[in-house]
């Protein structure tokens, strides 16, 4: 798999918890990708892709490092991105 739908990625990476949620994040112009506003919760991300995401009271800068199948607990999905404010890349 070298993509994968926005929504679905971000709920695999446990940026929310519930994939509706991740749509809606996404369309209400909460997401950007490499720097563009993204409102389309069907994009398609790419590995090496930074996904900006703005949440209630923070913003996390992820880079995209892999993708997941189906949605597992919170060691697997960290190995899906860097946390690019956390220093790491």
């Amino acid at each position: 798999m070298d993509r994968q739908r926005l929504d679905k990625w971000l709920w695999h990476a446990r940026v929310v918890k519930a994939r509706t949620s991740a749509a809606e994040l996404v369309a209400s112009g909460h997401v950007r990708i490499n720097g563009t506003r993204e409102k389309s919760p069907g994009h398609a991300i790419k590995l090496g892709d930074v996904v900006t995401v703005a949440l209630d009271n923070s913003v996390r800068v992820l880079k995209v490092v892999g993708f997941a199948e189906r949605r597992g607990d919170a060691a697997s999905a960290r190995v899906l991105y860097d946390d690019l404010q956390g220093g790491r890349e």
